[in-house]
């Protein structure tokens, strides 16, 4: 069934890690967007009446061999156009400007001065944008003025307000700039007079009508974790087919302490579903038995989920569909579109060439993690599984470094445990959005009761974001991280160290493999 009509802004994508992010922003705003090839034919891109474009970021220079390119023809269709960071570059060059290398390049937080146009309608001329170029542009084309400056940059932004046409060399899609999404409002509203006619209800009742028409008679295997993005997807296909959904949970011998216990008392007898629950460890950890590279340790198990799920739906009888909890984090990650590959993830990139399913069902992909959790209020989910805390299809897999053994696993469930206990004692467990342990792969030297000890490191990550596409370090209380720290060196075996991750995304990700 085709998606109800909506006033849509296209993004064209050429690339860049925040793409989907951009459509996600445009969506906040009650405006339905579409991520499509920045490369699409003009017919495409006219087949679906879009009332915006905004051309996204990439890795690329614009005058690198191959670098991505948008049809022309979409400067001629009389609607508005943002073009952001490559997007500025490229459409400067294409309508008759030049771009540069710069001579100072710009990552990071910037001072920017801003200028009168529709764009910036509203907002302090003097702000702080995200920053992330190596080119910048070096002549406009004509009818183009630039619109902001920074200390290095004298072409920040550009404007050609006659067509309607607008570039900015900063991020107004990531929270780091901090009137971004108010650009972004001005481009919808008073650049593009939109009247905001999407929301999360019709993203649910569209969905629930596109499943229902694939699925038909046929039966769906989830697979259920008990995370957030599972267990709304379990919500919405139970919503959408009854009792033709099967979810399966998986003991994969990699999950946090006490985990299957805590998912069973928290999914059995409470919806209308086939719910079973299998032990499948020993498969799986000796599948991964040596292996120290993780992104084989991604595609090891995304192999050994398919083929439990494989094995699962031959005792069910005949299943049609596998279904996912995949949201685009995970699969901009692993490389989506134009964008580069950062790591696989086991629901996407980790999948094998061959399964035994007529069709994967993936309904919450294009949603990032904020909007899932919204998607399950909207569905009646209770808060407290909503806002249960992320844990990664491959489980602690891809928290130890390293070779996976028995011992590790065990080691590291134990440190994990205390972390989180301390973080929830402390009354943070909302203020921050993940927390976790890692087990490293390091020994050092400690002492212990006037004795050398040569043991493993623990790190602890904890991390604040609203879309897990750019995170900050969460700033625990010294205190806090003290009681973890000492706990965990106390009562857990063969650990005498633990250190505090501090890092943001970008540059590292989230979890450490």
């Amino acid at each position: 069934m085709a998606r109800a009509k909506h006033q849509t802004v296209l993004v064209l994508d050429f690339g860049g890690q925040y793409n989907q992010l951009i459509a996600r922003r445009v969506r906040d705003e009650g405006v339905y967007a579409e991520l499509i090839p920045g490369d699409s034919s003009i017919e495409r891109i006219r087949a679906k009446e879009p009332v915006g474009l905004i051309l996204t970021g990439g890795p690329n220079s614009v005058y690198a061999d191959g670098a991505p390119r948008c049809t022309p023809e979409i400067f001629e269709m009389g609607i508005p156009v943002l073009g952001i960071c490559y997007g500025m570059q490229l459409m400067t060059v294409m309508l008759g400007g030049s771009v540069r290398s710069a001579q100072t390049k710009e990552y990071g937080k910037t001072d920017v001065e801003l200028r009168d146009c529709a764009l910036f309608d509203g907002i302090d001329r003097s702000t702080v944008c995200w920053m992330s170029h190596t080119d910048q542009a070096d002549k406009l084309p004509e009818g183009f003025s630039a619109a902001a400056t920074t200390a290095t940059c004298p072409i920040a932004a550009i404007a050609d307000e006659g067509r309607r046409f607008y570039g900015v060399q900063f991020h107004p899609e990531v929270q780091h700039t901090a009137r971004g999404q108010e650009m972004l409002r001005n481009f919808l509203y008073k650049v593009c007079k939109l009247d905001g006619d999407w929301s999360m209800p019709q993203f649910v009742q569209e969905t629930i009508e596109a499943l229902r028409e694939k699925v038909g008679k046929g039966r769906v295997l989830l697979a259920l974790s008990g995370g957030v993005d599972s267990s709304v997807c379990a919500a919405l296909l139970s919503r959408a087919v009854g009792r033709q959904l099967t979810c399966v949970f998986l003991d994969i011998g990699l999950m946090r302490k006490n985990e299957p216990e805590q998912v069973r008392a928290m999914f059995e007898g409470k919806f209308d579903m086939d719910l079973r629950f299998l032990d499948e460890s020993e498969h799986f950890l000796t599948a991964l038995a040596g292996v120290t590279d993780p992104e084989r340790k991604r595609k090891i198990i995304g192999e050994q989920f398919i083929r439990a799920f494989e094995r699962a739906a031959k005792e069910i009888g005949k299943v049609e569909f596998l279904a996912q909890g995949t949201i685009y984090p995970d699969v901009v990650e692993s490389g989506a579109g134009q964008a580069a590959t950062i790591k696989s993830h086991h629901n996407v990139g980790g999948l094998p060439d061959v399964i035994d399913f007529q069709e994967i069902l993936e309904p919450l992909r294009s949603l990032f993690k904020d909007e899932v959790r919204r998607l399950g209020l909207e569905l009646g989910l209770p808060e407290n599984m909503v806002w249960r805390q992320p844990f990664p299809g491959p489980g602690l897999a891809v928290r130890i470094i390293g070779d996976i053994t028995r011992e590790k696993v065990e080691i590291l469930k134990d440190a994990d445990a205390i972390f989180r206990e301390e973080i929830d004692k402390a009354g943070l467990n909302r203020d921050i959005n993940q927390y976790f342990a890692v087990l490293t792969n390091m020994r050092s030297v400690g002492v212990m009761g006037d004795e050398r000890t040569y043991d493993f490191t623990v790190a602890l990550r904890a991390v604040c974001t609203v879309d897990f596409m750019t995170v900050d370090w969460a700033r625990i209380p010294y205190d806090v991280l003290a009681r973890a720290s000492a706990r965990i060196v106390n009562e857990v075996r063969s650990v005498n160290r633990v250190v505090y991750d501090i890092t943001t995304k970008p540059p590292a990700t989230i979890e450490w493999e």
